[in-house]
């Protein structure tokens, strides 16, 4: 079985370098493709460094686009499994062998690395809140306990991650509970595993300032969009 750690990366070269290190060391039967979404300082050329290939987009897409770039990547050159993992260093990749077990266990398409399960982890109140908020919806719609629906850390297999490199399947921006909804709708089978993952240290984040304002008016849309749509399409 050939897995991919698939790791979007905007402007972050101070932390991928030992991302990358902890990735071959801890899951050394994967392989590691970094998506350099536009960045503007080295974290392309810290990723070739490592020996890691690199697929670069002449300018910032977005989260989602850089994702859905990998999995391209990993339906053209056979993959079986993907692996999403941010690059700040937020999540731990030893714990990839719980999402791991997970699919086994539960015959899964799609594991959702939890931090909330792995225990440890603090938020703020603010993303606390929406956090529970979009799990409560995610339960509602799916009828599945998801607890952490807007983790990054994630287990594709093949059959979830080609879908999702097709066409407008993926959001260019924030893909969180709104996919977990798109999936389930499409008999996608989810499940969750505890996961470890640190706070971001590095100063940067999607929801600073006002940006969880417009995160949450966003997402409630893209959850509105996936509710309305026939589910054959």
């Amino acid at each position: 079985m050939k897995y991919l750690v698939v790791v979007p990366a905007f402007n972050e070269e101070q932390s991928l370098g030992p991302v990358l290190k902890n990735i071959g060391a801890d899951m050394p039967f994967a392989d590691t493709l970094v998506v350099d979404d536009g960045s503007s300082d080295l974290t392309g050329k810290i990723a070739e460094a490592n020996g890691v290939p690199v697929v670069s987009h002449p300018f910032n897409l977005g989260y989602g686009a850089a994702l859905q770039t990998g999995f391209r990547y990993a339906s053209k050159n056979n993959y079986d499994f993907v692996i999403t993992m941010d690059a700040d260093g937020q999540h731990i990749p030893s714990s990839a062998e719980n999402m791991i077990q997970s699919m086994e266990d539960n015959n899964a398409d799609v594991v959702i690395g939890s931090r909330f399960l792995g225990g440890g982890y603090r938020m703020g109140l603010l993303r606390k809140i929406g956090s529970r908020t979009f799990s409560m919806i995610a339960r509602a719609y799916t009828g599945i306990r998801i607890t952490d629906p807007t983790s990054g850390f994630q287990l594709l297999n093949r059959n979830a991650f080609e879908y999702l490199a097709q066409g407008d399947n993926y959001p260019l921006d924030y893909p969180d509970v709104n996919i977990i909804m798109a999936l389930h709708k499409k008999s996608f089978r989810i499940s969750e595993a505890p996961v470890l993952m640190t706070a971001n240290n590095t100063g940067k984040s999607m929801h600073n300032g006002m940006k969880p304002f417009f995160y949450i008016i966003k997402m409630f849309l893209a959850i509105m969009m996936v509710v309305m749509k026939r589910k054959g399409r």
